[in-house]
């Protein structure tokens, strides 16, 4: 549990930095249940002839940076929502027990507990991030999860019923994230009122309400954790260096207020009021993603954003 003191942090400068939050076990078993993944993946596409055999010792990095090369998106594969648009029945997901046990471990729990209280839902806005070394990323690319995330707060990328929602992120690296590999970067300080956006190719704060002065990088270690609040402007830095880095972006809201993206559901992670409301087990949790992908691809589009390009400060 955070103590009073770090609680002050948070409210004062809208951000907290927590190392330690998953040990090595809770690491390794999360990295094991993407490594399957991938070696599924890549089973696939050398079934189809679109990748060669693997060589012997070829790993989850080598395997996952071929198929990057190689223009395969596995990002999508790998992801725990589904995306903006485009919604079939077989829009691909991963929904796993090593996750699930992420999402709900007691530590991340018990810090943001510290901050939101005791009831306590898992955020269906949710996000894998595995983000390339910037010298393989092709000129053309522009998708937040692989280059430089633009300034933004996460209440914007939320819909508007969530306007009142008390809610908190939990950016929890599972590979150290380091100023040279692309860590996040905030501006410190206790943010009242949503700036105004827009929706480029990424959804970012305008220009002339960019917090460039403020720019903190904010370094974890893996299994560490930034936690911030939904004001907080934040991006990421460039990966400069020749690895990847991986983070989860995990979200969570006070029971019973709205999510932000209804559409997509959310569960019960903690109620000291009511425990037998917690979701325990992450099959019912994967089933609740089927059913709303199946759902999603047979109705009428639901825009996932409030932002359009219409605006004086977006021309």
């Amino acid at each position: 549990m955070l103590s009073q003191g770090d609680v002050d942090l948070f409210r004062k400068q809208g951000y907290l930095v927590v190392e330690g939050l998953l040990d090595e076990d809770a690491l390794t078993n999360v990295r094991n249940e993407y490594s399957a993944l991938m070696d599924d993946l890549y089973g696939a596409w050398q079934q189809d002839g679109k990748v060669p055999r693997p060589h012997e010792g070829m790993g989850f990095w080598d395997k996952l940076d071929r198929a990057y090369r190689g223009g395969f998106d596995w990002y999508q594969p790998f992801d725990i929502s589904l995306p903006h648009s485009g919604i079939s029945d077989n829009t691909p997901m991963h929904f796993g027990p090593a996750v699930f046990d992420m999402a709900t471990n007691a530590n991340i729990l018990d810090c943001v507990e510290a901050l939101i209280g005791p009831e306590i839902s898992s955020n269906p806005i949710q996000h894998v991030r595995i983000k390339p070394p910037q010298h393989a990323v092709a000129a053309s690319e522009n998708r937040a999860h692989v280059i430089a995330t633009d300034w933004h707060q996460d209440q914007g990328v939320t819909l508007e019923e969530a306007d009142e929602t008390t809610f908190v992120t939990v950016w929890l690296a599972i590979t150290d994230a380091t100023i040279e590999n692309g860590c996040l970067q905030v501006a410190p300080g206790a943010y009242q009122e949503m700036l105004p956006h827009c929706s480029r190719s990424q959804v970012g704060i305008a220009e002339p309400f960019l917090p460039r002065d403020e720019a903190t990088p904010v370094p974890v270690k893996a299994g560490g954790a930034v936690i911030f609040h939904p004001l907080t402007p934040h991006g990421s830095l460039s990966n400069k260096s020749d690895h990847y880095r991986w983070s989860f972006d995990l979200r969570y809201h006070v029971t019973g207020q709205p999510s932000g993206r209804s559409h997509f559901p959310e569960f019960v992670a903690r109620s000291r009021d009511n425990p037998g409301s917690e979701l325990k087990d992450w099959r019912l949790w994967k089933k609740m993603w089927e059913d709303t992908r199946h759902h999603l691809a047979n109705s009428e589009h639901i825009p996932q954003h409030r932002w359009g390009n219409d605006a004086p400060y977006c021309a």
